[in-house]
């Protein structure tokens, strides 16, 4: 008789899934913010004591370097003969060869286009600037937009309107507008919104665009603190905005932050990160991109993204 196979441990199977794809996501959003660097990637991927790296997808390595998005990808991997199905740690030794001198040409590109961005970059007085802050759920991007109001009175921050009902704290005026759903529709159909959306499948959300260009006009940088959706709107009818997506330090360090808050029940927590996981993709998006693992320092980043001078806090 053939023996048996001994029990799958599906618990810890799973559990150990899981672990593994906490640790590529980890990979990516250090891609993604510069903490590590593609070439450390791809050699640490060769060895297979390092299963996260070794187990990668090339596709999602590619798409975890700033401005690398789909399209790009597809030429790159056609570029250098690799397939999209293919794994850092299965490369090719020619294919890794190539894979590792295409990104050190790349990183060269990138480091003189930043240093030429620098010389080019205007002063804080050469204009406004127009800033939006987006990012997942739960990130911090109230806190955060909070210590700018109350540390940098030099800019000014977009007041939204909304259909949500306040939360505790929140002032009418300062925090939101909270209109109905009949005020909101008047609002659309009238024009008077620079960016609108439908957040969660719940409630909506947009920017009334007289007062930010009004302050702009005056002189006085302005800053959004909006949903992805609306960024993208944002984009599209003022090109000039810079966009900035805000990390959380790490996945679980998200999850703790939404369960700790406990301002929605289970199933609206669910919700939210399900909704989370899709819009960390979109940072690809955006132009700058902050980590809020101390709400302090990434309010500083963020002033001088806007071109303004951090120094001068109060």
């Amino acid at each position: 008789m053939t023996p048996a196979p001994p029990p799958v441990d599906r618990v810890a199977a799973s559990r150990a899934a899981v672990q593994a794809r906490r640790a590529r996501a980890e990979i990516k959003r250090a891609l993604a913010t510069g903490e590590r660097s593609t070439l450390d990637v791809l050699d640490a991927s060769a060895d297979t004591r390092n299963p996260a790296e070794h187990s990668l997808r090339v596709t999602s390595f590619l798409l975890s370097i700033p401005h690398v998005g789909e399209k790009k990808c597809a030429r790159i991997l056609e570029q250098l003969g690799i397939s999209p199905a293919k794994r850092l740690g299965g490369l090719g030794v020619k294919q890794r060869e190539r894979l590792r001198d295409y990104l050190k040409d790349r990183d060269g590109r990138v480091s003189r286009t930043a240093r030429a961005a620098d010389v080019a970059r205007p002063a804080a007085s050469d204009g406004p600037a127009l800033v939006v802050l987006a990012g997942p759920t739960a990130v911090g991007k109230g806190t955060v937009s909070r210590y700018i109001r109350e540390h940098y009175p030099q800019v000014c921050l977009s007041v939204s309107a909304t259909t949500r009902a306040p939360r505790p704290g929140e002032v009418e005026g300062e925090h939101y507008y909270f209109v109905d759903d009949a005020e909101f529709d008047r609002l659309v159909e009238e024009g008077e919104l620079l960016e609108y959306a439908t957040v969660h499948n719940a409630h909506r959300y947009g920017t009334p665009a007289a007062p930010v260009r009004e302050r702009l006009a005056a002189g006085t940088p302005v800053l959004l603190e909006i949903d992805i959706q609306g960024a993208r709107q944002v984009r599209e009818r003022m090109p000039d905005a810079r966009l900035v997506f805000l990390l959380p330090p790490s996945w679980d360090e998200l999850v703790r932050r939404l369960t700790g808050r406990g301002t929605e029940s289970p199933a609206e927590q669910a919700r939210r990160l399900a909704t989370a996981e899709v819009e960390l993709a979109a940072q690809r998006e955006f132009d700058a991109l902050v980590v809020n693992d101390e709400v302090a320092e990434a309010a500083r980043q963020v002033v001088e993204l806007m071109g303004l001078d951090p120094v001068g806090a109060e």
